[in-house]
């Protein structure tokens, strides 16, 4: 009876070539964010601002992710979950535009814009992954999770060529509008798709009856979530995770600048952080259950950023050695913390609200990595004391993955 009223509310499962439009959806949901961190001296020097403001700049999209995502939810619900992934998708390429081609005030606006589009994706891509993939959601999960390092990785490896090669960074960031254009299309087309096989459900899901229902089902599902101690859990473990990875995406080629590598090998030593991420992101699923929980994938994931942290505060000059462990850890504890979202949440209703609740606090944790980094540096002048504290917050990620990894008895 729950699956057939959550197969109402949200939409139905897509089958065929259609189920693998996922993954180019996850594609679009860091470039525009991860092609920053390459150019971001260039913005702090065209506009004059310091490291501070910069700091500020890379925080906003994690700040937008946490105010945006309690409310994906509604958002699903009133237009369904595929019609608000082709809305996010629509409003990444205006962000982007609007960030590049907008002056001053733009920057601000439209990173405000593609990141609160972003934030849809983050909570419905588990969702759909759970749902058109119910037997395999550990290797979806790793897939998906591949495909939005890789489109990271990309981001961060073409953003200064593309710079150099066009005049400037605003053209460079424009770029990353194409793609979720082109994906928007072919998502368009899915939904088209699945329109014709679900028409006769219409009738039921809009009857005042099934509207009340839902409602009251709602607003149970949350409350219940919200009480679970794993729900908690979930949110630390994503929030310190993300603020690993933010951190370093936004800020690895500062640390390596500041101790003598030039500008492009910086760029390739950022392309080894999140490029990495992709084949830990793929081998993380083996060890999703081992001993019947996710104590080992979690702490697996973990403890190569606090490596890579005690690395670059002990012999820097090693970078690319500290690049390479770090983005080991990153890739595959993006996979963790989707899967436990996943996991951890009962069916899809409760799935959703998990979603949106970790990731929203989640993300509000994470926006303080790369600002309170930005500002250390701009208070001590140096990256010595933010790496101390960097270090201390992946020892963090540590401890919580022990506690995140037992499935919960309630």
């Amino acid at each position: 009876m729950n699956s057939k009223r959550n197969m109402l509310v949200y939409d139905r499962s897509s089958t065929g070539l259609w189920v693998a439009l996922i993954f180019l959806v996850s594609l679009n949901l860091r470039p525009a964010i991860a092609a920053v961190g390459p150019v971001l001296a260039q913005m702090g020097t065209d506009l004059a601002w310091g490291e501070g403001v910069q700091g500020v700049l890379t925080a906003i999209p994690l700040i937008a992710f946490a105010a945006v995502s309690p409310l994906v939810t509604f958002l699903a619900r009133r237009i369904g979950i595929d019609m608000s992934i082709l809305l996010a998708l629509l409003c990444i390429a205006a962000g982007d535009a609007i960030r590049s081609f907008g002056g001053g005030v733009g920057i601000w606006l439209g990173t405000v814009v593609f990141a609160s589009a972003i934030a849809v994706g983050n909570v419905l891509v588990p969702v759909i992954a759970k749902r058109d993939y119910a037997g395999h959601v550990a290797m979806a999960t790793g897939v998906y999770s591949g495909c939005i390092t890789a489109g990271s990785a990309t981001a961060g490896l073409l953003s200064a060529p593309l710079a150099q090669m066009w005049g400037g960074w605003r053209a460079s960031l424009a770029f990353w509008s194409v793609p979720p254009l082109v994906v928007a299309a072919l998502w368009a087309l899915r939904i088209l798709h699945n329109r014709k096989i679900v028409v006769a459900s219409a009738a039921v899901r809009n009857s005042p009856s099934a509207q009340s229902a839902r409602s009251q089902s709602s607003r149970g599902v949350f409350a219940r979530v919200l009480r679970r101690p794993m729900t908690w859990y979930v949110t630390a473990f994503m929030g310190l995770q993300s603020s690993a990875f933010y951190t370093m995406s936004n800020w690895m080629p500062s640390i390596s600048a500041s101790i003598g590598y030039d500008a492009s090998t910086a760029g390739v030593h950022l392309f080894i952080f999140q490029g990495i991420g992709i084949f830990s992101g793929l081998l993380i699923p083996k060890l999703m259950n081992v001993r019947g929980n996710q104590v080992c994938a979690a702490l697996t994931a973990s403890a190569p950023m606090f490596i890579a942290g005690l690395g670059m505060l002990l012999p820097p000059h090693l970078m690319p050695v500290w690049a390479f462990v770090g983005g080991c850890a990153q890739g595959a504890s993006l996979v963790v913390a989707l899967a436990l979202i996943a996991l951890r949440g009962r069916d899809s209703a409760e799935t959703v609200v998990l979603s949106g609740v970790a990731q929203s606090f989640g993300y509000l944790i994470a926006s303080l990595g790369p600002l309170m980094f930005g500002v250390l540096v701009q208070a001590t002048g140096g990256h010595h004391v933010p790496l101390m504290v960097f270090t201390f917050v992946a020892f963090l990620q540590c401890v919580v993955a022990v506690i995140v990894g037992r499935p919960s008895k309630m």
